[in-house]
């Protein structure tokens, strides 16, 4: 048996890159509850005693990418050997990839905390000897809130809250249509114009204001429609990846001039250089700052338009617009940024734009997928990962948008999809293998990861109507089938990571 020396931090870090079937929630510095079950452990440790060349110590490689110590270990341990799984694991507690042992002889669990330092660790693929427990809702619904104020609480001071706690850009609001005279009264009360965009390919102006000195965002915006009911605003929201985070990294994709096929538009984080999506981006445009390559975007992307060798796409051999709306920043994601790659794939009279992006609902996104809409335009967005009792999202839950869900391989609703107004369309959104930014691929699971599907094979068959015909039927919220039930290549048979 081999082991490694680090700290708790380590520890966490060894217990999210175990599960590599398991699309991960954050390497944010993180302090989560991990919580512990009798049953896996008695499991644990006897695997570890009965057979310990099952032990696969194949994450030291990762440990660094978590440093913060772990606080509130809750549970009891076996002999030397204690079994943790976690919430931030976006994967059942019963999958075998969610269990790992932890090998530690000074570890002295005390009130909840751990009082030593953890010394050895051994990851270990097990199947539980019993169905083990679920993630509820309320452990998603704490998991959500934990990333999102990790989120904030890493932005420096970019990023604030609105009355329900989700995130902003700090100290600006957003108004539509404003008049002059309305806009002259707000400046006369301390309120400064920041951006004023008659946008002619959405059909509406917009304009971004700056709240007066020593106001937050949330008192501005209400001092503004109490004194002018008449104005149209909301804050500029924030939104996130629906599949996990975005990982920043590598080098950007090469932009080529030879269309192929099906011309595709995407709003997401940049996509880096690989094989499988050579020759297929026309352009990346960045609307927060310059783009920059993310692991997110690079798996989003090959899964609508990707292919090498056994690797395909659900429209292999189109070509790809890519709107980056989050660039070397992961605090980004604004809706001034959606709002103005929108106005840029309108533009490019794409026939379809994936979004597997989440965020609550605002009135410019609104406003902006409508008049894209009206283009005849199909939005085609992810209902986000955080379980059918989380808030609506959006843009998914807007009227019109395709709104995309995952199933597993049996063709069964994912349980930790997200909840949206209305569900048009599943794919598969687990056991994925996806283009990686780092090069070769990578294990997906998420519904951010279902949408490109839906979107690259709408793409091929040209409309609704067509897609409909050709939906599967499945068990759960699936909407009216499952699209590109054939699409997903496991992961092993590409040595994904």
């Amino acid at each position: 048996m081999r082991h490694f020396d680090f700290r708790w931090g380590g520890a966490v870090a060894a217990l999210l890159a175990a599960s590599a079937d398991a699309q991960l929630l954050s390497q944010a510095p993180l302090k989560p509850v991990v919580t512990q079950t009798l049953q896996a452990t008695k499991s644990a440790t006897q695997k570890v005693l009965a057979a310990p060349q099952t032990l696969v110590p194949a994450v030291s490689n990762l440990v660094p990418k978590v440093t913060n110590q772990l606080t509130n270990i809750v549970g009891n341990t076996i002999g030397t050997v204690t079994t943790i799984t976690s919430p931030l694991l976006k994967a059942p507690l019963s999958h075998p990839a969610s269990v790992v042992t932890i090998s530690s002889p000074t570890l002295a669990p005390t009130g909840g905390k751990a009082v030593a330092p953890l010394t050895r660790f051994s990851g270990v693929r097990l199947q539980p000897l019993a169905p083990a427990p679920t993630l509820t809702e309320a452990s998603l619904a704490n998991t959500r809130i934990q990333r999102l104020r990790m989120l904030i609480g890493g932005s420096g001071d970019r990023l604030d809250t609105d009355d329900l706690g989700r995130p902003i850009v700090r100290g600006q609001i957003l108004l539509l249509d404003a008049d002059p005279a309305s806009l002259a009264r707000l400046r006369r009360g301390g309120f400064r114009i920041l951006a004023d965009v008659a946008d002619a390919e959405l059909g509406f102006r917009r304009t971004t204001l700056a709240a007066p000195a020593g106001k937050s965002a949330r008192d501005a915006l209400r001092e503004a429609c109490a004194d002018w009911p008449s104005l149209e605003a909301d804050f500029d929201h924030v939104y996130e990846p629906a599949g996990g985070p975005l990982h920043p990294g590598g080098t950007l994709a090469a932009s080529t001039s030879a269309r192929t096929g099906t011309v595709i538009g995407m709003i997401d984080g940049g996509v880096a250089s690989h094989p499988a999506i050579a020759g297929r981006i026309l352009d990346q445009h960045g609307f927060a700052g310059p783009p920059a390559a993310t692991g997110h975007g690079t798996s989003v992307a090959s899964l609508m338009v990707g292919k090498q060798g056994r690797f395909s796409g659900a429209a292999a051999g189109a070509s790809l617009l890519v709107a980056d709306v989050y660039g070397p920043g992961r605090e980004a994601g604004s809706a001034n940024a959606i709002a103005d790659a929108l106005s840029w794939l309108a533009a490019k009279r794409v026939p379809v734009i994936n979004v597997s992006l989440v965020g609550p609902p605002n009135q410019l996104i609104r406003r902006a997928i409508a008049a894209v809409q009206r283009k005849g335009i199909v939005v085609v967005a992810a209902v986000g990962n955080d379980g059918p009792a989380s808030p609506p999202q959006f843009p998914a839950s807007f009227p019109g948008v395709v709104s995309v869900t995952g199933v597993d391989r049996q063709g069964v609703a994912l349980f930790e999809s997200g909840n949206a107004t209305h569900i048009d369309f599943a794919a598969p959104g687990t056991d994925l293998a996806a283009a990686s930014q780092a090069g070769g691929y990578t294990s997906v699971r998420g519904t951010s990861f279902a949408a490109p599907l839906v979107a690259g094979r709408l793409a091929v068959v040209g409309s609704l109507q067509r897609l409909t015909a050709e939906a599967l039927p499945g068990k759960g919220r699936i909407g009216r089938g499952i699209v590109c039930a054939r699409c997903g290549i496991d992961p092993r048979l590409l040595a994904a990571r």
